[in-house]
């Protein structure tokens, strides 16, 4: 029997992860969207993409979930973008709504599903959808760090000219201007970063990481990105559908890993059929667990800021 993937938010983030899932001939996909017809449109378009792509799989679209029944994974996108200006932390109380619900849908239409989050700011969403689900914490992963880790290793391998393939990076923490990328432990084909670039080569690069997001916000100027977010969502995916045990960073709720607890943050996991199958910990050194910290507070007080506002 065919595995069945739902993607919550039929905009620019979710259309492009159904293509993705539909292209890679993952599983049978239903996009759900609010909007009449946007999701059935998509999924009529993308299902007759099919036999030119040669990709034979069903993709439909609604805007209810009794459609999205027994899914294995739903992948939750649906939210308010990114505006110029506007933080992560400025879409925290409109995304709160709209990820409880879409939680809430698939808890009861998918009870064994594995939930990704996609839907910023990102930490703080992985929180609500481990609170509404009553999901164990495998089963709530969170999609930034290996977007980040894929923007950090773009601006590596322009830098030096290489290709993307041979850097093996990692970026830690949570998905916003606190995260941790790891130049120490980044290599290029094996070679250790630091005996290639001057630090404040790698500072820039690190900068330039951290505000990846923000910088395609500036050129879109009505919209956020979509292309990069949707593949690092897919290959998650991918992972947990072919049992593949991929070690990604994802944000994953740590109970006193790395000396933080009950938030969900960016570490490298072990992705399989059951979710998160392992959280792998670090030695990091004063500077990068100083920075950890640092991003985790960060997400507590989204937290604490959710808690006061939604009166959980």
């Amino acid at each position: 029997m065919r595995k069945k993937v739902t993607v919550v938010g039929g905009g620019n983030v979710g259309a492009n992860c159904a293509l993705r899932i539909a292209n890679k001939e993952l599983a049978d996909v239903v996009l759900v969207d609010i909007v009449e017809g946007v999701p059935q449109g998509k999924g009529l378009d993308l299902l007759q993409s099919g036999p030119v792509e040669g990709y034979d799989v069903m993709v439909t679209g609604a805007n209810d979930y009794a459609p999205t029944a027994d899914s294995d994974v739903v992948v939750i996108t649906a939210g308010f973008p990114r505006k110029p200006g506007m933080s992560r932390d400025d879409l925290l109380m409109a995304n709160y709504e709209i990820v409880k619900n879409a939680t809430e849908q698939a808890v009861k239409h998918s009870p064994n599903s594995i939930l990704v989050l996609v839907t910023n700011p990102l930490d703080a969403m992985c929180w609500v959808a481990h609170q509404v689900s009553k999901f164990p914490k495998n089963r709530v992963i969170g999609m930034a760090g290996v977007l980040d880790t894929a923007r950090y290793r773009t601006f590596l391998a322009m830098e030096l000219g290489v290709s993307v393939e041979s850097i093996s990076a990692l970026v830690l923490g949570g998905h916003g201007d606190t995260m941790v990328p790891l130049p120490r432990l980044t290599t290029v084909g094996g070679i250790p970063l630091p005996e290639l670039l001057a630090q404040e080569r790698i500072d820039a690069i690190v900068d330039r990481t951290r505000n990846g997001g923000a910088e395609i916000v500036k050129f879109l100027k009505t919209g956020s990105a979509y292309y990069a977010p949707s593949a690092a969502a897919v290959e998650m995916v991918e992972s947990i559908l072919k049992d593949k045990k991929k070690v990604l960073p994802c944000a994953a709720l740590v109970e006193g890993e790395y000396g933080l607890n009950g938030l969900f943050v960016g570490v490298p996991v072990k992705l399989g059929a059951t979710g998160i199958e392992k959280i792998y910990q670090l030695s990091l050194n004063e500077t990068e667990k100083a920075q950890l910290d640092k991003s985790g507070a960060a997400v507590r007080e989204l937290i604490t800021v959710l808690k006061e506002k939604a009166g959980l």
